[in-house]
């Protein structure tokens, strides 16, 4: 395997977080990289989901015109 290679498909990044939530996360034992990384995913998915319905806004509106 390549250095610099993670077989999981992840990468280190930087973020900035706020001290008092980040040590108050950190005291509660949350892992920070796990929950930034599903709430981005969720995030992600649901931005996907409104730029499908924006590019197919007029075959759903034709489409329902149909149906009705």
């Amino acid at each position: 395997m390549p250095i610099g290679t993670n077989p999981a498909g992840k990468k280190a990044t930087n973020i900035t977080l706020s001290t008092d939530v980040l040590a108050e996360a950190k005291a509660m034992g949350i892992n920070i990289s796990q929950v930034c990384d599903q709430f981005l995913r969720e995030l992600v998915r649901k931005r996907r989901e409104q730029q499908w319905q924006h590019d197919n806004a007029d075959f759903i509106a034709a489409y329902n015109q149909i149906v009705e």
